[in-house]
Parts: structure tokens; C-alpha cells; sequence
């Protein structure tokens, strides 16, 4: 797999792949996602490439205090290839050129394959409990006739 850095002609093969990986939310915009991302640390948002498809995505960010990733996915038919691990290991390394000193995610509690593929990398639950408050909407809108 070849990782760069993700291109604007990437985004609908990206969100396609969002979404088989079931990371997309009614009340999240994934195209607005990408739209915020590229005006913020664009170089952190990495594609994982087989030839010309994407099948792998990761979306970090540093904020000089930590670092966090978002829409970290791996295509289901090429999982248990060490291509997560590959890409995990590419954003670990940008970040930790920027003084990065811990990375943070967040998993759902139901995922169990993610929860245990992240533990075999090394990652363990802190004792925090994530909160959240939406501050612009994103959810898609009916369009008036």
C-alpha cells in the first residue's frame, strides 16, 4: 500500500469508502469534514492507495497538546493485511515530528474488531469519559421544492 497525503479529487472515493466502513452519521457532513480538514493541517489527512484505489483513510490533527485521529478506515475486503497498522504508523510519525507527545482516538464501545486491532497496536482506554456538544449543525437539509 502507498500512503500520501489526500488530494481534493480523493473525496468521493473517500467518503465512499466512509461509508462501506460505517463512519458516516446523518448529523455529520463527511464532504464538509474534508472541506474543515483541508483548511486545518491538510498534510494529516493521509489515503492508503492499492494502484489507483483508495482503500484506506486516516484523519489526524494536532493541537500542541495532543494529537487525535478521525475516519481511520480500512476497506473490509483488504483488512488483516497490516495495512491499518501501516497507516497508523505513518500518522504516529507526522505527529511525533511535530513534538507530539500522545495520540488519542476515539472508538465505539460497540466495535469490538477496531477496540482490538487498536490494543494489538499498543493502545489502552484512559480513564476519561468523552463528552461532546455540536456546535454548527451538519445535518442534511430538505430541500424546498
Amino acid at each position: 500500500m502507498k500512503i500520501r497525503t489526500f488530494e481534493p479529487p480523493d473525496e468521493d472515493a473517500v467518503v465512499r469508502l466512509w461509508e462501506r466502513c460505517g463512519l458516516t452519521r446523518p448529523w455529520n457532513d463527511p464532504k464538509e469534514d474534508i472541506a474543515r480538514k483541508l483548511d486545518e493541517q491538510p498534510d494529516l489527512f493521509l489515503v492508503g492507495l492499492l494502484g489507483d484505489e483508495i482503500i484506506a483513510s486516516a484523519m489526524a490533527g494536532f493541537d500542541g497538546h495532543r494529537g487525535w485521529v478521525y475516519y481511520f478506515a480500512v476497506a473490509p475486503e483488504h483488512r488483516r493485511r497490516s495495512f491499518g497498522r501501516q497507516l497508523m504508523g505513518e500518522v504516529e510519525r507526522r505527529l511525533t515530528e511535530r513534538g507530539c507527545p500522545k495520540l488519542n482516538l476515539q472508538v465505539r464501545s460497540s466495535n469490538a474488531q477496531v477496540l482490538a486491532f487498536f490494543r494489538r497496536l499498543g493502545y489502552v482506554e484512559d480513564e476519561v469519559t468523552s463528552l461532546g456538544r455540536r456546535l454548527i449543525d451538519d445535518a442534511p437539509r430538505a430541500k424546498a421544492d
